[in-house]
């Protein structure tokens, strides 16, 4: 991982400073997950190859932008601040990214609470985006259209922006990352902050359409809920991976309609999205357990149902880029 910033990036567990920018690239989905202060998310690596990703962050009063990107496909899963909305653009794409179980184009805005954060974004893909304080967000709405912020906003949903919209927020991100990467010095103008606060926002606000229809998200939202139970039930039984028809026994449904939820949900199949999951956390045990004793791979991987050594080593290998026994040795030394 490498960092480079105007500010020194906050740790996690420290509160941050009023404003700062930081970039951060790397080449491992856990610590591309972790370099994100504030927020606790979770990624799955979902295609092949070694992981190269980029964050760049600017936290200003009350909202943080982010432009990240990555090679890989990725599922990002968690909370970005209670309290808290997120407004976000995959601006490219080679296929379809998903949010809540919603498709998204190149010009789809996501919205939702900041609590629950369901995203998988394509191999290739750049995405920015803004979070912010449920304050600030409301009083600049009523501000701008003299009512409550609109209803819909409690939901997790995708609107169509307009082309030019689209385009103005990706330039008006580069202009804004671009700026407080060349003069940090503005990080310290609270005058400054606030009137690149206020634009960058009023510009989200500006790209939603008049009119938002949430007439899909029940129907959304069920087919996610089977995706979650055979999830939340596939991985209760990690180190004896259930059948299809085990899972649907459990949680009550047919494998047509599991295969079918799974694949509108994530575009995957129930089956190779938890065989990823496994390998997923086989690679987070090892870096985990790597300080303890006498651990062996083996006993790693056959935690995760994976018994037959040779084939899980193969797998793991094209799914990561290097050998389990090379990641072992990297979190080691």
């Amino acid at each position: 991982m490498s960092l480079q910033s105007g500010h020194t990036m906050p740790q996690s567990s420290a509160m941050p400073p009023p404003s700062w920018h930081a970039c951060v690239r790397s080449s491992d989905v856990d610590v591309h997950a972790s370099a994100q202060p504030q927020w606790s998310l979770n990624y799955d690596q979902l295609s092949p190859g070694r992981f190269d990703g980029q964050i760049e962050l600017v936290q200003l009063p009350g909202l943080r932008m982010i432009r990240e990107g990555a090679n890989c496909k990725v599922r990002q899963r968690g909370q970005i601040g209670r309290g808290h909305y997120g407004l976000a653009m995959v601006l490219e794409q080679d296929s379809e990214a998903i949010f809540n179980g919603q498709r998204l184009s190149t010009e789809s805005i996501m919205i939702g609470r900041g609590e629950e954060l369901d995203l998988l974004t394509p191999a290739h893909s750049e995405l920015i985006g803004v979070v912010v304080e449920h304050e600030l967000l409301a009083a600049l709405w009523q501000s701008m259209y003299q009512k409550p912020l609109s209803a819909w906003i409690e939901e997790q949903i995708v609107v169509q922006a307009s082309t030019a919209s689209a385009r103005h927020l990706d330039k008006m991100h580069r202009r804004i990352l671009g700026l407080l990467s060349s003069s940090p010095e503005l990080l310290n103008d609270p005058v400054t902050l606030i009137q690149l606060r206020d634009a960058i926002l009023i510009e989200w606000i500006e790209a939603i359409p008049s009119q938002v229809d949430t007439s899909e998200l029940r129907r959304v939202e069920a087919r996610k809920k089977v995706v979650d139970r055979a999830c939340e039930c596939m991985l209760a039984h990690s180190d004896q991976p259930l059948s299809t028809l085990d899972v649907c026994s459990r949680i009550g449904t047919s494998p047509r309609k599991l295969d079918y939820c799974f694949n509108d949900v994530l575009g995957i199949s129930p089956k190779r999205y938890l065989r990823l999951v496994r390998l997923n956390g086989v690679r987070r045990d090892l870096k985990s357990r790597a300080h303890e004793a006498r651990v062996k791979v083996q006993d790693v991987a056959a935690r995760w149902g994976f018994w037959h050594l040779s084939e899980f080593s193969r797998d793991y290998s094209a799914q990561f880029g290097e050998l389990p026994s090379q990641t072992l040795r990297n979190a080691q030394g």
